[in-house]
């Protein structure tokens, strides 16, 4: 029996030597956080504590996102996978409809024995995937989230005792929205009485901490994931935050219009920012205005950045620092009034570049930065690799420890970047291939190979992007170039299309509409989320015709939204003759 009880205990010790052999990750997600960080070279931001980690890693100073908006993003950075892939281009799609079976990155931490976690935003708010974890996905606003194993749709939710609110005085009197909530429940900007704590991120933080002191005591290394909310819209920061700052000190945007040589269609109409209650309704932003909302977003890194302190404290203070590898991203880039634009969702730059920073104790390599062209979707195989994990197939991305063991390595591959947009021509989408002199964007038709507009411009000499130098002479080798970067024709393509053709229509007698009988399940297909609303930008990219789409849409949203109710789309669509 002796014999058997030793080796027992041997196996244990062997196995829990093992888990501690590996390294824990600690994965920092900001919300909507540009590159305007002290470890970047901003003297203005102020920023200590994502610097301090900054000195601990390796500052990758031209890493870029996938697709300038939250879910695309933050799907292709956990999944490793593109847009094109998981066929994640909006707020409304889970990747999971497409690649069922895909391991995303926690979950293959989790196959392979960590205990891995998610607090506040990870994944898209609405799309959790419980299968990413070993516990419910932690929210600050009183519940937790799980998914069925089997089925994703369908959700489980529990409640919890921790529940804020970032609002002061949150009001309901704005403009209704199709669901029935109203559409903001405050203004775009607060200088918030309320202490860190009481606000979601600094909940958050305090969590965090909790959970790195109960993760210590575990015989496994764990993944813990901790999303940060701001600087995401509306700029809620407490008071203290807002008196770091001279808001005359703050750069104004280099470019405030479109570059010289883009499309129109290139840009957008700050509908986000718009939806906020007291924004001016006319573009641009008036100037008085404008300076304060940027005054809110350093306002809003900094108090970000004190609750990532907190954390960092925390993972010191339990000692798993020299044990941990510490991730921190934003989830894309941001426009200030750049171009004429305020938040994300376009090509450029300064929307698709954004911070990432990687701390791997003991590096050599140490505050070091990489300046190649790197992309989200390498971060996947990097930790994979980092921590000894088997290599997954099919990922998009190449590993960086290359890079984090010396900075300096030359570049591995372009950097690609894409935007969905509704042209003239009908729907296309805009492919951005980033080199480490050039940005070339591409937008080519969704369901065909032509390529109706195409944008160039030289990091090097014009870094603000104010001049497209695709029509000028010398660029063409260069498109050309770059252009072999491309996915292939029909990557993109709205699923029910021909490729390249216009769907035929059915027609209709003048002033007849289709009948509220079949607009119904129309709105339900369409409606993949079951959310009972459909945003302009969904409607509009599943449609042949984007133009008329647009038309349609106005006509059919009636308190003029942006966001199409069910009885909108069934009541107002019966009354129009080109209604789809």
């Amino acid at each position: 029996m002796k014999p058997i009880l030793t080796l027992l205990l041997s196996s244990t010790l062997l196995a829990q030597s093992a888990f501690a052999a590996k390294p824990n990750v600690l994965f920092i997600a900001v919300d909507d956080l540009r590159p305007e960080l002290g470890c970047y070279g901003n003297q203005i931001v102020k920023t200590p504590n994502i610097d301090r980690l900054a000195a601990r890693g390796t500052i990758f100073n031209h890493a870029y996102v996938s697709q300038a908006v939250c879910s695309p993003s933050r799907t292709a950075i956990l999944t490793g996978l593109r847009p094109d892939v998981t066929k994640v281009w909006d707020l409304e799609t889970h990747f999971r409809v497409a690649q069922p079976d895909c391991i995303t990155l926690p979950q293959h931490f989790k196959a392979n024995g960590y205990h891995c976690a998610a607090l506040s935003k990870v994944y898209h708010a609405g799309l959790e995937d419980g299968r990413s974890w070993n516990e419910p996905h932690w929210y600050p606003k009183g519940r937790s989230v799980d998914t069925d194993p089997v089925d994703y749709t369908k959700q489980i939710v529990t409640r919890h005792d921790v529940n804020t609110e970032e609002y002061a005085a949150p009001s309901d009197d704005g403009p209704a929205r199709k669901s029935g909530k109203s559409a903001k429940k405050g203004p775009a900007f607060e200088v918030s009485p309320k202490p860190d704590d009481q606000l979601p991120d600094g909940a958050t933080a305090d969590e965090a901490v909790r959970r790195l002191h109960a993760l210590k005591s575990k015989s496994e290394p764990f993944f813990l994931a901790v999303g940060f909310l701001k600087p995401h819209l509306p700029f809620v920061a407490p008071k203290k935050y807002w008196d770091l700052y001279d808001p005359n000190t703050i750069p104004l945007p280099a470019i405030d219009h479109l570059p010289t040589g883009s499309p129109e269609f290139a840009g957008h109409n700050n509908s986000e920012l718009h939806n906020y209650q007291g924004v001016p309704k006319e573009n641009p932003i008036p100037a008085d205005f404008a300076k304060t909302l940027r005054h809110g977003y350093y306002a809003a890194i900094s108090y970000t950045d004190a609750q990532i302190g907190k954390v960092l404290d925390a993972l010191d203070k339990e000692g798993l620092a020299d044990n941990t590898i510490v991730v921190l991203w934003g989830d894309h880039g941001w426009q200030l009034g750049d171009h004429g634009l305020w938040h994300k969702h376009t090509n450029f730059e300064i929307a698709a570049r954004a911070p990432l920073l990687i701390s791997v104790p003991k590096s050599k390599t140490a505050g070091q930065k990489c300046d190649a062209p790197v992309e989200f979707v390498d971060v996947y195989p990097t930790l994979a690799d980092l921590c000894g994990l088997p290599a997954v197939g099919s990922l998009t991305g190449l590993s960086l420890k290359p890079f984090i063991e010396n900075p300096s390595a030359p570049m591995q591959k372009v950097a690609i970047s894409q935007y969905p947009r509704s042209s003239p021509e009908g729907p296309v989408m805009g492919y951005s291939i980033r080199s480490e002199r050039y940005r070339a964007t591409f937008w080519r038709e969704r369901n065909g190979a032509k390529i109706v507009a195409t944008e160039l411009y030289d990091e090097r000499n014009d870094p603000n992007e104010t001049v497209s130098i695709a029509d000028k002479p010398g660029s063409k080798a260069i498109i050309e170039a770059l252009s072999k970067n491309l996915p292939p024709v029909g990557s993109s393509a709205i699923e029910g299309k021909r490729q390249g053709k216009k769907a035929k229509e059915t027609p209709t007698k003048p002033g007849a509409g289709t009948s509220s009988e079949e607009r119904g399940p129309k709105f339900d297909k369409l409606d993949v989320k079951k959310e009972g609303r459909i945003t302009r930008e969904y409607y509009t990219t599943h449609q042949s015709d984007a133009k008329a789409a647009n038309e349609r849409f106005d006509n059919f949203d009636a308190n003029k939204d942006g966001i199409l109710s069910r009885e909108e789309f069934v009541t107002q669509g019966s009354k129009h003759s080109n209604a789809k």
